[in-house]
């Protein structure tokens, strides 16, 4: 009893050991393949030794009995069919076959689907035998060279033998006159070489382009900055070549460098600063406007530097929070995770600068446990110009996101007070996370206005004031400051830090024994912003100027344009990101030696007004009768109003 057979479910089967023996495609398919190299060849193996054997013994067989016993045709016989003779002998005699591998005659494939090479050996010993006989096809036609040829290859034949025939002194004069050419070819080029060099000698000489260049450039960079997508493409105009503006304010600058000798005659000296301000607009992506603020802050050759190092970010920099390990230790750790880094410099004890990382650092376990902060190295030095003591009290007006707020409390190692305010209440979630990862615990923090804020708290040691400004000293942070801020925003800042300096100067008591400091600084680079702002403070407090205890930075301008400063300006200091590789920063130091408020400022306290502008101060007023103000007499009209209407009399009231 079996099981029943379900031809529907017939397993397929591989081909058997004779159908791997049978000529198929790949036999037909080897007449056409080129021969395999020798080299490569394989062994072999002995029943396919002997079978080459037989297939030779039985070709020298086959071509000995076609063959009549003179070598020619075989004589006709009854088995011949009728209608032949021997005239006809040519067409009767088979194709013999070609001595090239490509038609594999005799060719097996092995049990691998493999080609079997015994054919290939029994061709080599034909043509050992020097058997030269003429190719010829299964029907009878020759293969020779007599076909027909199209004209191009006919042509093509004659000219080989005539280039055959050449002799060795024909090669030889034509190799030297091919010398002879190369050599007249480099000479032409060094003479094109030191053409082209002195062309541009003579031409060195810089000329400003046509008021119709100038138009199409400011067209083209037009559609190309705001419609490029659509209109460029539909008019197939190419935007302005930035090279060409690039070498354009080279040559500019070394114009205006020695402008008497390399100036165009007739040309003005405004011209040639016109066309740069435009160039440089264009070329490094800046408004109008700020470009030419820079322009009056910055010389030309700094200026360039100046824009050169926006376009760079700043190095990465950390802060070891010294009161949970040291910066050594912290270095090591950082290190050992696969962190390249750096002290920051000789002027600080706690920084780092993080030049590569396998990991990302801010998601290190030594920053989630508050071993370090993310900072910025221009952000540290207002915090050392402070110079916080222990058990103070101090106050960071503008204190988010935390980061010169925890350095204070580091230095102060978490004693005495700290405040830190500020107007919007989103950011403070973030100094609250900061200070209480990093472990900070002497810390209050508030929501208040810091322009209101003597009247809600003062009597501080010292005031720390980092100004909301426009960030011209961050463009490589934020790109988008280079077009969208104009001199609306500018002076909207100003106005604002005037007003903020002032509460924060009468926040700060005179009387304290170890402080009475007030440092203002920004991240902007503006005149507007720093040293207007702060020689506003100076004459309407009771202040002065001292060190910052810096040891580098540049020093603050005493006159620009037509203002003039304070002298004791040059005790600022300015940061670029050309010169010191790190934010745009400026910082002023300040002391206060009284609380008194002078009197000419007191009623004229309005920041609108500029530093150079004091009002007058205006007579007072006479007092009405029984000694009493307008608006005492105006509070009181109520009161008098209903007295009189209880005694029933009605007296009219003195204005």
């Amino acid at each position: 009893m079996g099981r029943k057979l379900d031809p529907s479910r017939k397993e397929k089967r591989g081909p058997g050991r004779k159908a791997r023996k049978q000529r198929g495609a790949e036999v037909e398919l080897a007449r056409f393949l080129p021969p395999e190299a020798e080299t490569g060849r394989k062994k072999l193996s002995s029943h396919g030794r002997k079978r080459a054997a037989k297939r030779r013994l039985g070709a020298a067989s086959g071509a000995a009995g076609r063959k009549g016993p003179a070598g020619g045709p075989r004589p006709a016989g009854p088995g011949c069919r009728p209608g032949f003779s021997d005239g006809n002998a040519k067409w009767l005699t088979p194709a013999k076959a070609k001595k090239g591998p490509s038609k594999g005659i005799g060719m097996e494939l092995t049990s691998d689907g493999e080609v079997e090479e015994g054919s290939w050996e029994m061709e080599e010993e034909e043509e050992e035998d020097g058997s030269s006989e003429e190719m010829v096809d299964d029907y009878g036609a020759s293969s020779s060279e007599e076909e027909e040829l199209l004209p191009i290859e006919k042509a093509a034949l004659k000219q080989k033998p005539d280039r055959g025939e050449l002799s060795e002194d024909d090669s030889e004069e034509d190799e030297e006159d091919a010398e002879e050419t190369s050599r007249q070819k480099m000479g032409q080029k060094e003479k094109e070489n030191t053409d082209l060099q002195l062309n541009l000698d003579i031409d060195e000489q810089f000329k400003l382009p046509t008021d119709e260049q100038i138009e199409k450039e400011n067209i083209l960079f037009y559609l190309s900055s705001v419609v490029y997508d659509s209109l460029m493409v539909f008019l197939h105009a190419e935007p302005p070549d930035l090279h060409v503006i690039h070498q354009r304010i080279k040559d500019n600058m070394e114009v205006l460098q020695d402008f008497g000798v390399k100036r165009e005659e007739g040309r003005m000296r405004q011209e040639y600063l016109a066309l740069l301000r435009r160039d440089m607009a264009a070329y490094y992506s800046y408004s109008d406007f700020l470009l030419g603020m820079l322009m009056d802050i910055f010389p030309l050759p700094e200026l360039i530097n100046f824009l050169e190092a926006n376009e760079v970010p700043r190095p990465v920099t950390i802060r070891t929070n010294t009161l949970k390990t040291r910066r050594r230790d912290l270095a090591q750790a950082l290190i050992n995770r696969g962190v390249n880094l750096d002290p920051l410099g000789k002027w600080s004890k706690t920084g780092l600068v993080i030049y590569d990382s396998s990991v990302p650092i801010g998601a290190t376990p030594e920053y989630l446990a508050g071993h370090y902060m993310l900072q910025g190295a221009s952000s540290l030095l207002p915090v050392m110009a402070l110079a916080p003591q222990e058990n103070e009290r101090i106050l960071d007006m503008c204190c988010a996101p935390g980061g010169k707020t925890s350095y204070i409390a580091q230095l102060m190692k978490n004693t005495g007070m700290i405040l830190a305010n500020d107007s919007n209440a989103e950011r403070l979630r973030s100094v609250v996370g900061n200070l209480h990862r990093l472990g900070v615990t002497n810390t209050v923090v508030s929501n208040c206005d810091g322009r209101q804020f003597p009247k809600v708290l003062g009597g501080f040691d010292r005031v720390l004031l980092d100004a909301p400004c426009s960030g011209t000293g961050v463009i490589s942070k934020d790109p988008a400051i280079k077009t969208n801020k104009d001199e609306k925003d500018i002076l909207r800042c100003a106005h604002l830090q005037k007003e903020l300096l002032l509460s924060a100067i009468d926040s700060v008591t005179a009387t304290s024994e170890t402080g009475g400091y007030i440092v203002y600084c920004t991240c902007s680079i503006t005149v507007e912003e720093n040293e207007w702002v702060v020689d506003y403070a100076l004459k309407k407090r009771n202040v002065r100027l001292v060190a910052t205890g810096l040891d580098f930075g540049k020093e603050g301008f005493t006159r620009f344009k037509d203002r003039r400063f304070h002298p004791s300006l040059k005790t600022t200091r300015r940061f670029y990101p050309h010169t010191h590789n790190m934010d745009g920063f400026f910082i002023a130091k300040f002391k206060k030696f009284s609380n008194a408020i002078p009197k000419a400022q007191k009623e004229a306290a309005n920041p609108s007004t500029g530093p150079e502008t004091v009002t007058e101060p205006q007579p007072k007023k006479k007092k009405l009768e029984g000694s009493k103000t307008a608006q005492e007499q105006k509070k009181l009209q109520p009161a008098l109003k209903k007295k009189h209407s209880l005694q029933g009399q009605r007296r009219p009231l003195k204005a």
